[in-house]
Protein backbone atom coordinates (compact mmCIF):
# COMPACT_ATOMS: atom_id res chain seq x y z
CA UNK A 1 0.00 0.00 0.00
CA UNK A 2 1.67 3.46 -1.09
CA UNK A 3 -0.24 6.69 0.46
CA UNK A 4 -0.48 9.68 -1.45
CA UNK A 5 -1.33 13.59 -0.50
CA UNK A 6 -1.96 15.58 -3.83
CA UNK A 7 -1.26 19.23 -4.40
CA UNK A 8 -3.34 21.93 -5.38
CA UNK A 9 -1.70 21.46 -9.08
CA UNK A 10 -2.60 17.72 -9.24
CA UNK A 11 -6.29 18.22 -8.40
CA UNK A 12 -6.65 21.28 -11.30
CA UNK A 13 -5.24 18.82 -13.44
CA UNK A 14 -7.58 15.87 -12.81
CA UNK A 15 -10.72 18.74 -12.74
CA UNK A 16 -9.10 19.86 -16.71
CA UNK A 17 -8.43 16.08 -17.58
CA UNK A 18 -5.06 17.16 -18.20
CA UNK A 19 -2.47 14.53 -19.62
CA UNK A 20 0.01 14.75 -16.78
CA UNK A 21 -2.99 13.76 -14.52
CA UNK A 22 -3.48 10.48 -16.68
CA UNK A 23 0.16 9.92 -16.32
CA UNK A 24 -0.25 10.60 -12.54
CA UNK A 25 -3.18 7.66 -12.55
CA UNK A 26 -1.35 5.15 -14.51
CA UNK A 27 2.50 5.55 -12.80
CA UNK A 28 1.07 6.12 -8.99
CA UNK A 29 -2.90 5.10 -9.11
CA UNK A 30 -3.40 7.10 -6.27
CA UNK A 31 -7.18 6.03 -5.63
CA UNK A 32 -6.80 2.28 -6.82
CA UNK A 33 -6.69 -0.21 -4.10
CA UNK A 34 -4.75 -0.78 -1.81
CA UNK A 35 -3.25 3.00 -2.30
CA UNK A 36 -4.88 5.56 -1.02
CA UNK A 37 -5.11 9.08 -2.04
CA UNK A 38 -5.79 12.07 0.03
CA UNK A 39 -5.72 16.10 0.28
CA UNK A 40 -5.13 18.34 3.03
CA UNK A 41 -7.82 20.97 4.18
CA UNK A 42 -5.32 23.22 2.85
CA UNK A 43 -5.14 22.11 -0.47
CA UNK A 44 -9.15 21.62 -0.55
CA UNK A 45 -9.06 26.20 0.20
CA UNK A 46 -6.61 26.49 -2.41
CA UNK A 47 -8.57 25.30 -5.32
CA UNK A 48 -11.59 26.76 -3.83
CA UNK A 49 -9.80 30.06 -3.85
CA UNK A 50 -8.70 29.22 -7.11
CA UNK A 51 -11.94 28.57 -8.65
CA UNK A 52 -12.85 31.45 -7.36
CA UNK A 53 -9.82 34.01 -8.40
CA UNK A 54 -10.52 32.68 -11.87
CA UNK A 55 -14.03 32.89 -11.90
CA UNK A 56 -15.16 29.14 -12.57
CA UNK A 57 -18.46 28.62 -14.02
CA UNK A 58 -21.16 26.87 -12.37
CA UNK A 59 -20.23 23.41 -13.74
CA UNK A 60 -16.85 23.45 -13.72
CA UNK A 61 -17.74 24.51 -9.34
CA UNK A 62 -19.55 21.51 -9.56
CA UNK A 63 -17.11 19.25 -11.32
CA UNK A 64 -14.92 20.34 -7.83
CA UNK A 65 -17.65 19.44 -5.54
CA UNK A 66 -18.11 16.19 -7.19
CA UNK A 67 -14.41 15.38 -7.34
CA UNK A 68 -13.56 16.55 -3.61
CA UNK A 69 -16.60 14.14 -2.56
CA UNK A 70 -14.69 10.89 -3.78
CA UNK A 71 -11.17 12.04 -1.75
CA UNK A 72 -10.64 11.49 2.04
CA UNK A 73 -9.90 15.04 2.74
CA UNK A 74 -6.96 15.02 6.04
CA UNK A 75 -7.74 17.98 8.77
CA UNK A 76 -4.62 20.11 10.10
CA UNK A 77 -6.24 20.60 13.60
CA UNK A 78 -3.52 18.47 15.88
CA UNK A 79 -0.45 18.63 17.89
CA UNK A 80 1.78 16.46 16.19
CA UNK A 81 1.19 18.32 12.61
CA UNK A 82 0.88 21.88 14.34
CA UNK A 83 5.02 20.74 15.68
CA UNK A 84 5.66 18.70 12.28
CA UNK A 85 4.66 22.17 10.52
CA UNK A 86 7.46 24.03 13.09
CA UNK A 87 9.92 21.44 12.36
CA UNK A 88 10.10 21.73 8.71
CA UNK A 89 9.82 25.90 9.23
CA UNK A 90 12.88 25.78 11.08
CA UNK A 91 14.38 23.03 8.94
CA UNK A 92 14.01 25.24 5.67
CA UNK A 93 15.16 28.06 6.69
CA UNK A 94 18.58 26.53 8.48
CA UNK A 95 18.03 26.27 12.24
CA UNK A 96 16.43 23.78 13.08
CA UNK A 97 18.99 22.52 15.74
CA UNK A 98 18.52 18.51 15.54
CA UNK A 99 18.94 18.47 11.93
CA UNK A 100 20.92 20.85 9.67
CA UNK A 101 20.78 21.54 5.88
CA UNK A 102 22.75 19.52 4.02
CA UNK A 103 26.12 21.34 3.16
CA UNK A 104 25.55 23.42 -0.15
CA UNK A 105 21.60 23.96 0.56
CA UNK A 106 20.58 27.65 1.26
CA UNK A 107 18.02 28.25 3.55
CA UNK A 108 14.51 29.44 2.34
CA UNK A 109 11.12 30.61 3.24
CA UNK A 110 8.29 28.12 2.84
CA UNK A 111 4.56 29.49 2.05
CA UNK A 112 2.56 29.02 5.04
CA UNK A 113 -0.12 26.72 2.62
CA UNK A 114 2.69 24.71 1.50
CA UNK A 115 4.08 24.32 5.41
CA UNK A 116 0.71 22.99 6.31
CA UNK A 117 0.82 20.55 3.28
CA UNK A 118 4.28 18.99 4.03
CA UNK A 119 3.44 18.64 7.56
CA UNK A 120 0.51 16.86 6.68
CA UNK A 121 2.46 14.69 4.90
CA UNK A 122 5.27 14.02 6.48
CA UNK A 123 2.73 12.69 9.27
CA UNK A 124 0.78 10.57 7.03
CA UNK A 125 4.16 9.04 5.80
CA UNK A 126 2.37 9.85 2.83
CA UNK A 127 4.20 10.46 -0.53
CA UNK A 128 3.44 13.90 -2.11
CA UNK A 129 2.38 14.56 -5.45
CA UNK A 130 3.15 17.73 -6.69
CA UNK A 131 3.45 20.27 -10.08
CA UNK A 132 5.74 22.55 -8.51
CA UNK A 133 9.07 22.60 -6.79
CA UNK A 134 8.42 23.90 -3.51
CA UNK A 135 9.02 20.74 -1.60
CA UNK A 136 12.43 19.85 -3.37
CA UNK A 137 14.67 20.73 -0.73
CA UNK A 138 12.41 18.39 1.85
CA UNK A 139 13.08 15.21 -0.25
CA UNK A 140 15.35 13.32 1.27
CA UNK A 141 15.45 15.56 4.33
CA UNK A 142 13.75 12.30 6.73
CA UNK A 143 10.45 14.76 6.53
CA UNK A 144 8.72 13.86 3.10
CA UNK A 145 9.08 12.69 -0.11
CA UNK A 146 8.08 14.48 -3.12
CA UNK A 147 7.43 13.59 -6.29
CA UNK A 148 7.81 16.36 -8.81
CA UNK A 149 4.81 15.98 -11.80
CA UNK A 150 6.12 17.84 -14.60
CA UNK A 151 2.23 19.30 -16.05
CA UNK A 152 4.01 19.00 -19.72
CA UNK A 153 3.99 15.18 -19.13
CA UNK A 154 2.21 13.00 -21.22
CA UNK A 155 0.71 9.62 -20.53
Amino acid sequence: MNKYLLDTGILIGYLRSAPYAEYVEREYQPFALPNVGVISIVTKAEIYSFALSHVWPDKKKQQLKDLLTNIPIVDINNDLTVERYAEIDAYSQGKLASRKLPPGMSSRNMGKNDLWIAATTSVLSATLLTTDHDFDHLSGSGFLNAKYIDPKTKP
